[in-house]
């Protein structure tokens, strides 16, 4: 598995390539990850974009096989860190698809990176103060709790119709989330977040995509960036609640897809 080394710390950062070599060679998706979650997060969108793209899937500070410094963490650092793995890489020009918490990273990359061309950013907020992490995260060392808040993630029309989904996302979620030390660390993260005053500088075009009933970060949240960015753009997915990309995942990649073959700076195979 390869690693890219964040020059800020020395944290070492794990990452998957997918598919490379399709496209230019210095242009990929790179996906940023939520609060705590584990890579399975990433699985019902890298379907649908490896292979049309070279996807970059990196395991978040703290998740996974990548370093776990002490906390608190700062998304600037977070930021730093797909950096260094698109540097790793190659790739100059990186579309970055964040979720929540990935969201507000991709956002301060493009603040403080030349490399991002286009940001798809999911269930994000201008603000940490509109995002309640601890209904994302629960500890995967009590599968009750795993289980129990999923409830809030996915609305019940899904959880009615694929209780064999949420089976599976619990036993991926068990095996891969970060522990409540590095989920603390994600946190201030978040709640350190703040580019109210500063959206009108984020120059990247920006598709924002956000489930009209989440409760993570409610979709007022989700319009208000939108509105403050000076190419962005707003999909709300009716009916759907934080884990959007999980829920209503064909509609999800439909915008994705197309938003990406808008937005490649080269031309993909």
């Amino acid at each position: 598995m390869p690693v890219a080394e964040n020059a800020r710390d020395g944290a070492a950062i794990r990452y998957e390539v997918d598919a490379r070599g399709v496209g230019p060679d210095d242009e990929a998706v790179v996906f940023c990850g939520d609060v705590g979650l584990g890579a399975w997060q990433f699985g019902w969108q890298h379907a649908a974009l490896a292979g049309p793209h070279t996807v970059v899937t990196p395991e978040t500070r703290g998740v996974g096989r990548s370093d776990a410094p002490p906390g608190p963490y700062r998304v600037e650092t977070l930021a730093a860190d797909i950096e260094a793995v698109c540097a790793a890489e190659g790739i100059r020009n990186a579309h970055l698809v964040g979720y929540g918490l990935g969201g507000m990273v991709a956002l301060t990359a493009a603040l403080s990176s030349s490399r991002p061309a286009s940001l798809a950013v999911v269930g994000t907020p201008p603000a940490g103060d509109a995002y309640h992490a601890d209904g994302v995260w629960a500890d995967p060392a009590d599968p009750s709790a795993v289980e129990g808040v999923l409830s809030g993630l996915l609305s019940v029309d899904f959880r009615e119709a694929h209780p064999d989904a949420l089976e599976r996302i619990a036993e991926w979620r068990l095996a891969e989330d970060a522990d409540r030390e590095t989920y603390e660390a994600h946190r201030a993260a978040v709640e350190g977040f703040d580019l109210v005053d500063r959206l009108f500088e984020v120059t990247t075009p920006t598709v924002v995509v956000h489930g009209s009933d989440d409760a993570v970060c409610p979709i007022t949240a989700g319009e208000t960036l939108a509105e403050g960015l000076p190419r962005g753009e707003f999909v709300s997915v009716d009916g759907a609640r934080h884990l959007v990309g999980v829920e209503a995942s064909a509609a999800v990649n439909d915008h994705l897809v197309g938003w990406l073959a808008e937005h490649a700076t080269g031309e993909f195979e």
